[in-house]
């Protein structure tokens, strides 16, 4: 949980509580009512792995200027997110893979997508004296996970690292044990690439793996592939960095294998034509030469109308400034903004957030 103290914490704290008081009797309203935030306003989310660093800095960040707002969130996974928001155990999820439409049915009112930042997922793996970043392709990737290629030196993997010396040992694959965004990610790319992933495991927050082990969270999985040699896995791209985990470029729509940045994954977003209304959408293997083949928008999930007011609204203006304020603070964690034609977009389904029917986000 993000509790930000300083110095001037329990003054700022005292002051508001005084003031907000005297406006509920002025007004003759108790706290909680009406639109107003009220003091030590906590905001509950859980879900996806994938943005846990952004969304642990934007809650710091944000409570530093707002002291009574507090944003607990909890990495449990995309498929933990999206079930604890239809159950509504929580102020909001989060997932990497947009809901079904059989999981937007089963919900007890209209849940929207918020789109937040964007990322990649990488192809990680532990090698021990080899040097240089490898080359993969998607029909290699899909082919490992489905135990087609089993050895480091099959000739469909040293045909792209020509100049790799690559160990005869078995490929040791690791994947999500949990509902996982990044999960959807990886296997929704894979099933452009590969018809046999297509017909065979497709793609889902939770698909039955051919072989392999699972791990729990992106971090599970890197620290799986850190500490068994000649293991390969996928997670998103902060996390490979962080733990100092090799990781590949892949080989893109256009035939060009590309490292996953921000640049490219900014590049892959460019791609984005023909957006849905409801914001769910794929950038997995977008077209351009310098488009990262596994990137991917990560999404907020609240509800359209808002049991309690003021909890609505810290809510919306929190997300208000994640879109727009807080997309500066990605990049020194390898996430790349949000496209600025798509903020518009987003800026609307904000608007679009009502409690009692009534709009909670003042007008900007």
């Amino acid at each position: 949980m993000f509790e930000f103290t300083h110095k001037e914490f329990s003054m700022k704290r005292a002051t508001y509580l005084m003031v907000a008081g005297l406006a509920w009797i002025g007004m003759g309203l108790a706290p909680g009512t009406g639109a107003t935030v009220s003091a030590d306003v906590t905001l509950t989310g859980a879900g996806a792995t994938f943005p846990k660093p952004i969304y642990d800095k934007w809650g710091a960040v944000y409570s530093a200027a707002h002291p009574e707002v507090v944003i607990n969130y909890q990495g449990i996974g995309s498929g933990g997110g999206i079930k604890q928001i239809i159950g509504k155990t929580v102020d909001f999820g989060a997932t990497d893979g947009p809901m079904t439409d059989k999981q937007i049915e089963s919900a007890p009112a209209t849940i929207l997508h918020i789109p937040t930042v964007l990322g990649a997922v990488v192809p990680t793996y532990n090698l021990p004296g080899v040097e240089g970043r490898l080359v993969f392709s998607g029909q290699v990737l899909a082919d490992v996970y489905l135990g087609k290629i089993t050895n480091w030196n099959d000739p469909a993997i040293t045909a792209l690292n020509p100049d790799v010396k690559l160990p005869g040992q078995p490929i040791s694959t690791v994947h999500r044990s949990d509902g996982s965004g990044t999960t959807y990610i990886f296997t929704d790319y894979l099933s452009k690439v590969s018809d046999a992933w297509k017909s065979g495991p497709g793609f889902a927050t939770t698909v039955n793996w051919p072989i392999g082990r699972g791990a729990k969270g992106n971090d599970g999985v890197a620290a799986d592939v850190k500490q068994n040699p000649y293991s390969l896995g996928y997670v998103e791209l902060i996390y490979a960095d962080h733990n100092n985990i090799a990781y590949g470029d892949v080989i893109n729509a256009n035939g060009k294998p590309v490292k996953a940045s921000i640049e490219s994954v900014s590049a892959a977003a460019g791609s984005l034509k023909d957006v849905p209304d409801d914001l769910r959408v794929s950038i997995t293997n977008a077209p351009g030469d310098d488009a990262y083949p596994i990137s991917s928008l990560t999404w907020i999930l609240v509800y359209q109308d808002q049991a309690n007011a003021a909890r609505g609204k810290a809510m919306v203006d929190f997300l208000w400034w994640a879109i727009h304020d807080g997309q500066s603070l990605g990049a020194s964690l390898t996430y790349a903004p949000l496209p600025k034609t798509f903020v518009p977009l987003v800026e609307k389904k904000l608007e679009s957030i009502t409690a009692n029917g009534q709009p909670l986000l003042e007008q900007k």
